[in-house]
């Protein structure tokens, strides 16, 4: 297949500046083996010749798995909790943000956070749970 080369008058699909999208264009002044000024079929504005770009698509954006970022989220506090000495869990103990809680069914756990009067957010090896606390 023979390689084509462009003159002017040509036709050739170039970004318009005033259209504002790809459209058909002539050919009006080359440089070298480039165009340089193109005219819009569309609008007939003249204006340098800028190649057609292809839109990117945005790359899809991947659900994070509360349970996996959970689980990372415990592999790194790990080494801390098993420092801290653990308070037996009771719901008639009141518990701070970053104690530590020994349950009976989960193990040790990380106070995150104070959802509200009597409710904490404990960090376990399973994930995050939901405790009443005084």
């Amino acid at each position: 297949m023979p390689s084509t080369t462009l003159a002017a008058g040509d036709p050739i699909e170039s970004r318009c500046t005033k259209c504002r999208k790809i459209t058909n264009h002539i050919i009006v002044a080359m440089a070298e083996d480039v165009p340089a000024k193109v005219q819009c079929n569309t609008c007939s504005g003249q204006h340098k010749y800028r190649p057609p770009t292809v839109r990117k698509k945005p790359a899809p954006r991947r659900a994070v798995d509360p349970a996996v970022a959970e689980q990372k989220e415990w592999l790194k506090l790990q080494p801390d909790i098993e420092a801290k000495a653990a308070t037996t869990y009771t719901m008639e103990t009141a518990f701070k943000v970053g104690s530590v809680m020994k349950h009976p069914r989960f193990g040790l756990g990380l106070v995150q956070g104070n959802l509200g009067p009597q409710k904490v957010e404990v960090l376990f090896e399973d994930g995050k749970k939901k405790m009443r606390c005084l």
